[in-house]
Order: structure tokens, then C-alpha cells, then sequence
């Protein structure tokens, strides 16, 4: 199973994939996508967001995303152009047949680290050592997103084993 999980931003959009490898979670691929902000219009900006968001799921072909939904912002101007992005990418993942799971950072947070309110390093260092990776990520954005995937994944074990447990009841 490959699973991608999306950090959603206004001008950079952080992805990660992860592959189910047996009983652990594998490095596939993460990176950002970043929005040129010069010179272009909302429109456009959303567009490209659009076009580059698909290539990665054309290349990745995930069989569900996880994305962290928009929780609090003290800044309203980057809260609804974050709302715009989190936009093209719920349509682009439906464009593309792909489910999408959202998630709010507390519960990303908790998934990851089994606390709720741990430090952006903590989860850092947390995505890297489930994922078996020997150095630390470089990118924020993009470990951010590779924690959405774990989620996801934890999300979806839970649910497995709640229909199953209540299929033995």
C-alpha cells in the first residue's frame, strides 16, 4: 500500500510517500511543491499548485493521501490562502480517484509521537526513526507531510481492526 500525506501551505506545499513494506512503513519519496508568488495571480498560483500536485500523483499513483487540516492561524491573509490550496489539492486527489483523510496536527502529533502537543523536532525525530531514516529531514514542510502519512497509516490500522473486532462480536 502507498500512502501519501500532504502538508498544505500557501506557498510551499510539503508531500511525503510511504510504502507499507511487511510490518514496517518504508520511505518512497518527499519533497515540496513550491507556488511562484511573483508576478502571477491567485489563479494562476492555484493552477500551477494544481498541475505539479498531479505529476506527483501520476508518478506516485498513492492508494490514499492523508492532509492536515487548517487548524489555527494568527494571520487571516495566510489562512485563506492556505484554505484556497488545501482546495485544489482535496480536487486534485479526487480528480486523480484517490481518498483522501484529514487531519488535524494534534492528532498527527499523537500518532506520530503519542503526544498531542509534542515539539515540531520531537516529530521529526520521531518520522525519521519509523521510517529508518539515517539522517535528519532537511525540509519541514516535507517531514510534516511524511508525518500525515504515518497517521494515515495508524488511521487505518485502527479502523481495521475496529471492523474487525466488531465482525467477531
Amino acid at each position: 500500500m502507498i500512502i501519501m500525506g500532504i502538508d498544505p501551505g500557501d506557498t510551499l506545499i510539503g508531500f511525503g510517500i510511504i510504502k507499507k513494506e511487511g510490518a514496517r512503513l518504508a520511505l518512497v519519496a518527499h519533497g515540496c511543491i513550491s507556488v511562484p508568488t511573483a508576478e502571477k495571480t491567485t489563479s494562476q498560483k492555484l493552477y500551477e499548485l494544481e498541475k505539479k500536485l498531479g505529476e506527483v500523483l501520476s508518478a506516485h499513483t498513492p492508494d490514499v493521501v492523508g492532509i492536515e487540516d487548517i487548524f489555527f492561524f494568527k494571520n487571516l491573509k495566510t489562512a485563506v490562502r492556505v484554505a484556497q490550496a488545501r482546495g485544489v489539492i482535496l480536487a486534485t486527489c479526487e480528480r486523480h480517484g484517490v481518498s483522501v483523510l484529514e487531519f488535524t496536527p494534534l492528532q498527527i502529533k499523537q500518532a506520530v509521537t503519542g503526544y498531542g502537543r509534542a515539539e515540531k523536532k520531537q516529530v521529526q525525530k520521531m518520522v525519521q526513526a519509523i521510517l529508518g531514516v539515517p539522517t535528519p529531514f532537511t525540509q519541514d514542510d516535507a517531514a510534516d507531510a511524511l508525518a500525515a502519512a504515518i497517521c494515515t497509516h495508524s488511521s487505518m490500522l485502527l479502523k481495521t481492526l475496529e471492523q474487525t473486532t466488531r465482525r467477531r462480536s
